[in-house]
This record gives C-alpha cells, sequence and structure tokens, in this order.
C-alpha cells in the first residue's frame, strides 16, 4: 500500500502543473512546473523535441518525456561531499545526428576530487548514457568539497569551455601550473585547441583560457558567441565577466568583496594587467547559472543577461552600458536558482533548489 501511494505520489510531480502567473518587466508571463520532487537539482538540459535531462548532485540524472520520469544509467562515479557530485550537463549542438551529451561532475581522484568532463551519447530509449568518455579531468585534485565551478559550454566552433573553481585554496587560481580557478577550452574530444592562449608556454597548463577566478558556477555566450561568466565572491565581490582569452581576472589579488572574518582581500579592486568585471554585486546574491537571452519570445529582452540567486531568491536581469542589474524576476517559484536555460522555443527554464522542480517562462497566452 505504502509503494503504491509513494508511486503515485511520484507521477504527481512528475507531471507538468497548470501554469501561474508572475509579473516582470516584459508583463505577466506564465511559469509552470515541469518536474518536482528532486533532491537538490543542479543543472538541465533541453532536448530538441522538448523532452528534458536534469542532474541531481548526489549522482542522479533524471529524463523527463511527456510527463513521465526515468533514471539514467550508464553515469561515471561521483565523488559526493558538500559541493561535490553530479554537476552540469549540456545538450550538444548536433545533438539530433551525434545524441551527445556533456557532463561535469567530482571525479574522485584517491582521497581527493576535481572537476571532470565526459561525453555520452544517451540512448533513443531514453534509459542509459553509452560510450562514456571522460574527456578532462583537473589536476591536482583538491581534498576540500567545495569551488568546483564546473559549468560547461559549446562555443559556436565546438570547442568546449568549462569553468572550474580554485577549490578553496586562493593562491592556486594565479597558479597557471594547475587547473584550479580557471577556465579552460578544450575540444570535443579532449584535445587542446592549437590557437588557446598559453600553448606551448612552459609551465602553463595548455588548457587554460583565463584565470584568476574563484567559482565562476554560471557561464554562457551571447549573442556574439562571447563567453560570460557569474562568479562567487567572498562576503560581496559577485562577478559578472566577460571572459577573454589569457586574461587574469584577479582573485585572490583583487576583489569588491572581503573575507568572511571582515579582514581585507589582497590589494585592493583593481590592479594592472587585472581584469575588471562588468557588474559586481556587494552584498553577495551567490549566483549560480547565467544565460544570455535571445529575445525570441520578448524581444525587448533580447541580449540580456539573466543570473540565478541562490542566496535571495530571484533571477537577476542585467542589461545596459555598462551593466547593471535592471530587474528582479521573483515568485515563490524562485526559491535558490541554480540553473537558468533557454529552450529552442525561446522559453526560459530555469532550477529552484528550494523547490527541488525545475520551472518554465513563457509567454501568457
Amino acid at each position: 500500500m505504502l509503494r503504491a501511494i509513494a508511486i503515485l505520489i511520484l507521477c504527481f510531480w512528475s507531471v507538468a502543473t497548470r501554469a501561474e502567473l508572475l509579473e516582470t518587466s516584459a508583463g505577466a508571463v506564465e511559469v509552470t512546473k515541469m518536474i518536482g520532487g528532486l533532491d537538490t537539482p543542479w543543472a538541465v538540459g533541453i532536448l530538441p523535441d522538448g523532452s528534458f535531462l536534469v542532474t541531481e548532485r548526489g549522482g542522479n540524472l533524471i529524463f523527463v518525456d511527456n510527463g513521465k520520469r526515468q533514471n539514467v544509467r550508464g553515469l561515471p562515479e561521483v565523488a559526493k561531499k558538500a559541493q561535490a557530485g553530479l554537476l552540469d550537463i549540456t545538450v550538444a549542438r548536433d545533438f539530433n545526428q551525434s545524441r551527445e551529451v556533456f557532463l561535469t561532475f567530482a571525479k574522485p581522484q584517491g582521497n581527493e576530487a576535481g572537476t571532470a568532463v565526459a561525453v555520452a551519447r544517451f540512448s533513443e530509449a531514453g534509459d542509459r548514457l553509452t560510450n562514456l568518455r571522460v574527456i578532462f579531468e583537473a589536476v591536482p585534485g583538491g581534498s576540500t568539497g567545495r569551488h568546483f565551478g564546473s559549468r560547461v559550454v559549446e562555443a559556436k566552433d565546438g570547442a568546449l569551455f568549462v569553468t572550474i573553481g580554485d577549490r578553496g585554496n586562493r593562491p592556486s587560481a594565479q597558479d597557471r601550473s594547475n587547473h584550479m580557478g580557471t577556465v579552460i577550452r578544450i575540444n570535443r574530444d579532449g584535445s587542446i585547441p592549437g590557437d588557446n592562449p598559453f600553448v606551448g608556454e612552459s609551465g602553463i597548463r595548455p588548457e587554460i583560457w583565463s584565470f584568476g577566478h574563484r567559482n565562476p558556477q554560471g557561464a554562457g555566450l551571447d549573442l556574439k558567441g562571447r563567453l560570460w561568466t557569474s562568479e562567487h565572491g567572498a562576503k560581496g565581490g559577485d562577478e559578472i565577466n566577460l571572459i577573454r582569452p589569457g586574461r587574469n581576472y584577479g582573485w585572490p589579488v583583487i576583489s569588491y568583496g572581503v573575507h568572511y572574518s571582515g579582514q581585507k582581500i589582497g590589494e585592493g579592486t583593481s590592479k594592472p594587467g587585472m581584469e575588471q568585471p562588468k557588474h559586481y554585486w556587494d552584498p553577495s546574491i551567490a549566483p549560480s547559472g547565467l544565460l544570455v537571452y535571445s529575445g525570441k519570445l520578448w524581444p525587448e529582452w533580447k541580449g540580456n543577461i539573466f543570473v540565478g540567486s541562490l542566496k535571495f531568491d530571484y533571477i537577476a536581469r542585467l542589461a545596459g552600458n555598462p551593466l547593471r542589474e535592471v530587474e528582479q524576476i521573483k515568485g515563490p517559484q524562485t526559491e535558490r536558482v541554480r540553473d537558468i536555460v533557454e529552450a529552442p522555443d525561446g522559453s526560459i527554464w530555469f532550477i529552484s533548489v528550494g523547490q527541488g522542480a525545475v520551472y518554465r517562462l513563457s509567454a501568457k497566452g
């Protein structure tokens, strides 16, 4: 009897619920729960046919199609400690031909763990990953369970950008002999593009695209194909950065925040040779997923940046030059927003960790 009740509850959670309305600068938009009952969801990947995949940090990958959910088999071994686990998922641009998806996760490395990237084929039955290959893992590993970064973005040329946090070892973000505190760029097979900025330089990891990052948990391409990241500061100093090859983004030498103890970080807020953020928050909002919107459903938002707040339970909309936060989209559904992505139809999907759910924003109609 209890098992039957549990199955009924699971089915109820799995089905998209009736849309509610959320007020925004573009007017009322519909917000629909696409799936609930999730345990610490981290990322959502939308397939071309409207079905989707969602990761749970504890190590599950869930496939949802027409309101029905099933767990996907064939996942890599995942380290589970604090912020570690199964993290991002990105659907390959050529999915209709390749059926490939990219995963990031905390890979066990003895007593340590490092951010890793895998590529695999998603079965047509929707029940498993096949031909899974780990194409990158950060070295050296770290023993702390924090600051994995871990977004993966497919660039327009097919290369992969991957964000990697400093793992709580602040000075490592300025040490290019390791991968901590970097954005890396690799080819789809894990090889290193020949035009990466540090290829051939002694003592520098050739995968590195940029460095001096603390914990970039949001990343996305703008309409010109440029990479933007949202990054956790310490106490204050959360950042939005436009990522350029070979540049140093300053952590922990410069920051607009302070240590949790209240002590000053590094040398101040600027230093020659180090990049300034395009926007920063003080106090911190704990930014996670980042989306640059196409304007497909809401033309007035074209090119705007949307970032989820884990701390203050809203979606930030940023626009203008200089870039600034111009709107907070907020409702009961935006509790600890972890990921935010655009679907092929222009709707905006986001993960609410607090609600254990995936939601879709769509035009009222």
